[in-house]
């Protein structure tokens, strides 16, 4: 600080009676007598005293002079229009003295010494700014910020802050994102439309654009395309936000299909989230698995006072045990049981010794195709699985359970789907005898879960093809993980004992496209380097998936993306009749005991189409 003042003492001392100086030349004309030098003289001393004090005052030295701000403007304009109050009030006070300046000298000098300290330091951040930059090799590819508005303008002050650069790319300028031409400039930076970026219209070539990863998925995939056409490369980049909060650093990363299928942020009542998770002990099944492990996430933000994972996967736990381990979660209980649901005495211990108030049921078989094969342990585990743990729930005053289920539950054709919608009915059945609240949430795919679309075309992409599609017809709903969980999270909180609530999963996506977007994000092209082969329909897929029945497409929300749906509620009595049948069949040839299935389930089928019929009628 010492060498620093060294430097700057002078130089404030030089301007200040530049300042006074040029103030005098301007009201005389530039001709001082000898009355005027007199006066210039009498009053120098104290003027710079005066300012050197105020300015040490107002801490002019420890602000920085590489990063000037607004506030530094505002307080140096302050500090000037305090100093020339301060000569004027003089003026009045004691006229005579040889201190006190003519009225317009003061005014004069007080504007002059505001221009003169903030030029020193705008030139002294252009001078560092240089200073850097010719230290610096510097970047060769273009690229645009895509938006104009806070976010984007935020990325770009970080942008600045690093002269400009980031890594390989130069800002050179942003896109408007309503798509109209503007001739106006952000910092200096022109403004421009897509058009102008389609018709090479830009002051220099665009060779990248670079998108705020608030940006929704479609409008991405819009941007994607003519992107391609374009010959341009598309990236994300993190907003300020994410920066700050520590989920990434400021740095250009490859779009993946999240990226694609990204919707607007969900407007989520994080107070009733918090009143039914915050203090409580939870427990996630199917802790380890793509839904579970991100609901144990999302649970610790919530400040629960203990979490119990639970899954059957030994190396799934110790993967979440090592990856919760390298964070900081203060004094919330963390607990890793590794175990069957279809164990009742490990269900039995785990509930007697921890006590959990809220239950996550995650864990289920569902891979179609593999349970259409397995018909056994697909009834094992996700009905009589989901039977053994509501019970447990049920016996240990559960406050509150909630089962993730599935869309394939919507007049399922799939062995997987029969069984989870059985699941849902042992749900509804025990929710009319249990003070437990019982709730399940239905949705579509999610995107990377394990044993998804989108690993398969990743794995069979990085082989070199071809990707293999079903059917160039065939759609499913997809949904991002991070926002499954945020609305399952809702659903729990806001949800009444019994309710089937339905998550709003926006519009279908056909699977080939799907397939061509993740080709393009690979940098290669279809089907010039990736081909797509169609292998026709498995057994128990669908063409396209219901969420729900016909009727419930009116009914009504409980939140701007969960709808609450319209089953039948079977009795205690019917489900475990029904229980007792599948049970019977356990022991048979894989056929019959999904005979017997079909059976049972194909009545809740009809039986949930008159419950909705009658529902519509009701409402009309």
């Amino acid at each position: 600080m010492r060498h620093r003042l060294a430097i700057i003492l002078p130089i404030y001392t030089i301007l200040i009676t530049a300042s006074l100086f040029f103030a005098f030349c301007l009201r005389f004309d530039f001709t001082l007598g000898n009355a005027e030098w007199a006066r210039f003289a009498g009053a120098l001393p104290f003027v710079i005293a005066a300012k050197l004090a105020i300015a040490a005052i107002t801490r002019e030295w420890n602000r920085s002079y590489r990063h000037v701000s607004i506030s530094d403007g505002v307080i140096i304009s302050g500090a000037c229009g305090f100093m020339t109050s301060l000569l004027l009030a003089m003026h009045y006070l004691i006229p005579q003295s040889p201190m006190t300046l003519p009225r317009s000298v003061t005014l004069i000098d007080g504007l002059i010494s505001l221009l003169a300290m903030l030029g020193f330091r705008i030139a002294c951040r252009i001078i560092w700014a240089r200073r850097n930059s010719t230290n610096r090799n510097q970047p060769t590819e273009t690229a645009l910020i895509f938006g104009s508005d806070e976010s984007a303008i935020g990325i770009w002050k970080m942008v600045m802050s690093s002269n400009g650069q980031l890594g390989r790319y130069r800002i050179v300028g942003f896109i408007n994102s309503s798509g109209e031409r503007q001739n106006s400039l952000i910092g200096g930076q022109q403004v421009y439309s897509l058009e102008d970026c389609w018709e090479s219209k830009t002051a220099t070539p665009i060779q990248h654009i670079l998108v705020p990863t608030s940006t929704s998925g479609r409008v991405i995939r819009d941007l994607l395309n003519r992107c391609q056409e374009a010959d341009i490369q598309l990236h994300k980049i993190p907003t300020v936000e994410e920066i700050v909060e520590g989920r990434f650093r400021l740095a250009v990363r490859e779009l993946d299909i999240d990226d694609l299928l990204r919707r607007p942020p969900t407007k989520l009542d994080l107070d009733k989230i918090g009143q039914s998770i915050t203090g409580k002990t939870v427990l996630v099944t199917g802790g380890a698995g793509s839904i579970g492990s991100e609901l144990c996430r999302q649970i610790m933000g919530f400040n629960p006072s203990k979490l119990i994972l639970f899954d059957h996967s030994e190396f799934g736990v110790f993967k979440m045990e090592r990856e919760f381990a390298s964070r900081d979660f203060g004094n919330i209980e963390l607990c890793y049981l590794t175990g069957s649901i279809l164990d009742s005495d490990a269900l039995e211990g785990a509930f007697a010794r921890h006590q959990p108030e809220i239950v996550f049921h995650a864990a289920a078989y569902k891979h179609v195709p593999l349970m259409q094969d397995n018909p056994y342990a697909a009834i094992r585990n996700n009905f009589m699985g989901t039977k053994a743990l509501v019970d447990t729930s049920h016996k240990h005053n559960v406050e509150r359970f909630v089962l993730i289920s599935t869309d394939k539950a919507v007049r399922p054709t799939s062995v997987m789907g029969a069984t989870k919608l059985l699941a849902e009915k042992y749900l509804q059945a025990m929710s009319e005898i249990s003070s437990t609240k019982f709730i399940t949430v239905r949705f579509g795919n999610v995107l990377n879960s394990v044993g998804s679309v989108v690993p398969t075309f990743r794995k069979q992409i990085e082989l070199g093809g071809p990707v293999t599609v079903t059917h160039k017809d065939m759609v499913r709903y997809f949904m991002t993980i991070p926002e499954a969980v945020q609305l399952v999270l809702q659903a729990g909180a806001v949800g009444s004992s019994g309710n089937v609530l339905i998550l709003d999963m926006g519009e279908p996506v056909k699977i080939v496209d799907l397939a061509k977007d993740m080709i393009s994000l690979s940098g290669l092209s279809y089907p010039e380097d990736i081909d797509i082969n169609f292998t026709g329909l498995r057994p128990g897929e669908k063409m396209y998936e219901e969420l729900f029945y016909e009727n419930e497409q009116s009914a009504p929300k409980i939140h701007e993306k969960i709808i609450l749906g319209a089953g039948y509620a079977p009795s205690t009595m019917q489900i475990n009749s029904d229980l007792q049948q599948l049970e019977g069949s356990l022991n048979e040839s894989p056929e019959e005991l999904a005979k017997t299935l079909w059976q049972v389930v194909n009545r809740y089928v009809a039986l949930d189409d008159v419950q909705s019929d009658s529902l519509s009628r009701s409402a009309a």
